[in-house]
């Protein structure tokens, strides 16, 4: 099904040309994942071939077509671009100072790089993304630049591949605001590159909401050198078929990684989180919080993993998995990995599934809050926490009514 899928593809064409028909010689061999394969082995592969019948789009999708209903005005202490995988997404951007765009042969040397560094070049997911991804949004980013805000669209019922790579330089500061939405019946494949120089800053938000029957691939390789700081906010709902996978390799330690993400899931919806950090040298942090909320009939997945080898030693690194299931009919697996060859660290790591709790909820309900306005009061709070730590640019969105509206138990 999937090489003759392949065949059907519009000729290969533009600066990706080369890697599109990598891709697609890689996704002709490979076909579809395998449940042997341990990392989808959780997976409902008959949605992932559900994919392969969406149309292409064949023309730039406008943020209100992708369900973008009340867009907010762009960033007046920052900038915006929309990037749809068809058309130029700088076309009508004048770039601030400290931003340029990479060509020629500085963006072949640096693309596919970081991938390769976060061993995830060759992954199905990447693989996929590569056969139809026909443009890429690469910048380079020296010193401090405003907030930049990125919307990710796609068209009803259909497929979207887009392609993102940023090279932040030493000492540079940036802070990005993703926001994908995805309309009914859409999929979307998506994949970021991040390079931190040495003692680069980089505050990281990712909010993707679907709209109930869309799906998302999301694909995220960064690379820290020594004395950057990388902190990445990740929320998510709606998606019938959701996988996000961030990968972080910290080279030659003394650096600082911040992981927290929080998933929503309700009817038949299945969403994964498999995360993967790798510290290569001394004194690297890694802070981690995974959050879960799962309702209706739903299925969430995280896997975590943490690789620490005999040359990071005296390494620091917490990862925490909490889980709230709202029916007993959802489903949680959570499985946190700790692979430790040196002998000088502190590793931490946990997972709880819970329900609400009915001491708390008895606790509001003495004070004459309804059960309803009780859970749902409890429910904020949990989400709160982590919504809090995006980018400011967040603010601007009403992204905790967003993933609170109409979740069932």
């Amino acid at each position: 099904m999937v090489a003759d899928w392949v065949t059907r593809l519009p000729a290969s064409t533009g600066v990706l040309q080369p890697v599109q028909e990598r891709g697609r010689n890689a996704l002709a061999s490979l076909g579809l994942p395998s449940r042997r394969q341990e990392d989808w082995r959780l997976t409902d592969l008959a949605r992932l071939e559900g994919l392969f019948a969406l149309a292409l789009p064949s023309q730039p999708s406008s943020p209100q077509e992708s369900g973008f209903a009340d867009l907010p005005e762009s960033p007046a202490d920052g900038w915006r671009i929309v990037l749809d995988g068809h058309s130029d997404p700088l076309a009508t951007v004048s770039l601030p100072a400290g931003v340029s765009v990479l060509r020629g042969a500085e963006l072949e040397q640096a693309l596919g790089h970081t991938l390769e560094r976060c061993g995830c070049a060759e992954a199905w997911p990447v693989e996929f993304n590569h056969a139809l991804a026909t443009q890429v949004l690469a910048l380079r980013i020296r010193g401090s630049v405003p907030a930049l805000e990125v919307l990710v669209t796609a068209s009803a019922a259909s497929l979207a591949s887009t392609r993102m790579l940023l090279l932040v330089e030493e000492k540079a500061e940036l802070e990005v605001l993703e926001v994908i939405q995805g309309p009914a019946g859409s999929a979307h494949s998506h994949v970021l590159e991040l390079h931190l120089g040495q003692e680069a800053r980089v505050r990281h938000g990712l909010v993707a909401l679907g709209g109930g029957d869309a799906s998302l691939l999301g694909h995220l390789a960064v690379e820290q050198e020594p004395r950057s700081t990388y902190e990445f906010t990740s929320v998510a709902k709606g998606w019938q078929l959701g996988r996000l996978e961030p990968r972080v390799v910290q080279v030659d330690g003394h650096a600082s990684t911040v992981l927290k993400g929080l998933v929503l899931t309700d009817a038949d919806q299945q969403f994964a989180t498999h995360t993967a950090m790798r510290f290569e040298g001394e004194d690297g942090q890694l802070d981690q919080l995974q959050k879960s909320v799962a309702a209706g009939r739903s299925h969430s997945i995280f896997n975590g993993a943490v690789q620490v080898p005999r040359a990071a030693q005296r390494t620091d690194a917490a990862q925490l998995s909490r889980n709230l299931l709202l029916s007993d009919r959802a489903r949680v697996d959570a499985k946190p990995e700790l692979e430790i060859v040196a002998d000088d660290v502190r590793c931490a790591h946990g997972a709880t599934v819970t329900q609400l709790q009915e001491d708390e909820l008895f606790y509001l309900r003495s004070r004459g809050i309804s059960a309803a306005t009780a859970a749902a009061l409890l429910l904020r709070g949990y989400c709160q926490d982590v919504v809090d730590l995006l980018p400011p640019l967040a603010q601007r969105w009403p992204i905790t009514d967003q993933l609170l509206e109409g979740l069932n138990s």
